[in-house]
């Protein structure tokens, strides 16, 4: 228990050849003595106490140390503190985000490690152990994550033996890895913030990705304040800040409606795979859908008339990601919207060229047992490994050789953003542009300021017609 109830008593001297000087105090009504060789040892000590009591610390009556030196005495390592955050926040978060937290934790506790430590295991392998064993929650036989009799999640190197290599990795790990109470050395902070920025082959790492590690980096020092292992957040003292990132769309590079038919025609000649995804990409354009939400697509979903315009009614995603994130155990989740309260739902009208090539699509094959459109072999998620190939194969097809050097529709992404780009340049609301997308306009404005700006020609010209005097 901790208490400001202390009195520190002046050294006296004992029979005692080996440590005549006793200093003696009162924490909370219970005595507490230390022998020292000599003096000066004492008074040291004695001055200690005296700091922390004027400082306004409390002191713990088992150990009678104040809370400063019992929070260091009892640090848990940076290792233990990230496999225990780790854990805690998985139960909370989507498959893909804990994915990028074992990836940040992992980057971040190889770097806080003892210096010169001798037998540091190959790097691959390391980052194997952290990122798949320690950072990665244990499953049961049928797929469910492993608890105690607490509730509490168990790490997957706690449920299965890993090999021999990996095991000596975690074995390592956890003799050299600092302390949590390091990190109140700007030494040790600026260590994982440089591991961070960097890419394994020492070169700058990407904006977007240094911004993502430093936020995991930042919430689990947090955790730290929270579970009295650090006073404060020492990122907070550090002249350190993520790089800044450009994430406007970049138009130069984002297909045009000629061009996006003439894409969309060659996905539709690249085989029998290429002719099932057609109606795929095609709702990424006409549509503005992220890919998870294509790939969630289901026929009740859907309204599409034999003329005129349909609606797409979303109200889930199927996001892919590595099956060791899943809670089940599966390659993808279903998910609700992207940033949306689970329930949400959101309407989004189709011209009638997208209700055309979805009846075709239903026409001719039908859906996955569940209701899907698209589905790969045995229902499963069309996979983007998938759809990209089909992707490229039409884009080389399509576009000239000096277009296809260029970032032109590199990624099948490329028709969201077309699609958007046509809504805003046919003077559709931004608000109702957002809308459709499944973006806040505070994001839209984020990704497509330079187009949005460029429409506002159009408003002052409404507004001059609007002033101008009457005949």
């Amino acid at each position: 228990m901790l208490t400001y109830d202390v009195r520190i008593w002046s050294i006296r001297k004992r029979n005692s050849k080996s440590a005549p000087y006793q200093l003696r105090w009162l924490v909370g009504g219970v005595e507490h003595q230390e022998p020292f060789a000599s003096q000066p040892l004492a008074d040291g000590r004695r001055s200690q106490l005296k700091d922390a009591v004027r400082k306004g610390e409390q002191f713990d009556t088992e150990t009678g140390l104040p809370a400063s030196e019992l929070r260091e005495q009892n640090s848990p390592t940076w290792y233990e503190h990230a496999c225990e955050y780790v854990l805690m926040k998985w139960p909370d978060v989507a498959a893909k985000h804990r994915a990028n937290l074992a990836e940040a934790m992992c980057t971040v506790t190889t770097a806080l490690t003892a210096q010169g430590a001798r037998g540091r295991p190959d790097g691959a392998v390391l980052r194997l152990a952290l990122r798949n064993w320690a950072f990665q929650a244990g499953r049961a036989e049928d797929g469910t994550t492993v608890r105690d009799a607490d509730g509490t999640l168990i790490a997957r190197k706690d449920t299965e033996t890993p090999p021999a290599d990996v095991a000596a990795a975690l074995a390592w790990i956890a003799r050299n890895s600092l302390r949590v109470s390091d990190l109140n050395e700007s030494d040790a902070v600026r260590r994982a913030l440089r591991a961070l920025s960097l890419k394994l082959n020492g070169q700058k790492a990407a904006e977007n990705t240094v911004r993502r590690k430093h936020t995991g980096f930042n919430n689990a020092l947090r955790y730290a304040v929270e579970r009295d292992r650090l006073v404060s957040n020492p990122l907070e003292k550090i002249d350190w800040s993520p790089p800044a990132t450009d994430d406007e769309v970049d138009f130069r590079y984002v297909p045009g409606p000629e061009q996006v038919r003439a894409l969309l025609e060659s996905v539709r000649e690249q085989g029998a795979r290429g002719a099932h995804l057609y109606a795929f990409f095609a709702c990424m354009y006409y549509a503005a859908m992220r890919p998870s939400e294509v790939a969630q697509l289901s026929r009740r979903d859907c309204k599409v008339p034999e003329s005129g315009w349909g609606e797409l009614v979303l109200n889930r995603s199927r996001p892919e990601v590595a099956s060791g994130w899943t809670d089940d155990g599966k390659p993808y989740e279903i998910r609700g919207l992207k940033r949306r309260a689970r329930k949400t739902v959101r309407p989004v009208p189709i011209p009638p060229a997208l209700a055309a090539i979805l009846r075709g699509h239903l026409d001719t094959y039908g859906t996955a047992p569940d209701g899907r459109l698209f589905a790969a072999a045995r229902g499963e998620r069309v996979r983007s490994t998938e759809y990209a190939v089909i992707w490229q194969a039409a884009r080389t097809a399509t576009l000239s050789e000096e277009d296809a050097a260029t970032p032109l529709a590199d990624v099948p992404y490329s028709l969201r953003h077309a699609g958007v780009s046509l809504w805003i340049k046919a003077g559709v609301d931004p608000m109702e542009v957002a809308r459709r997308a499944g973006h806040s306009p505070a994001v839209l404005w984020k990704f497509y300021a330079k187009l949005l700006r460029g429409q506002q020609h159009r408003a002052n010209e409404l507004i001059d017609a609007a002033l101008a005097p009457e005949e």
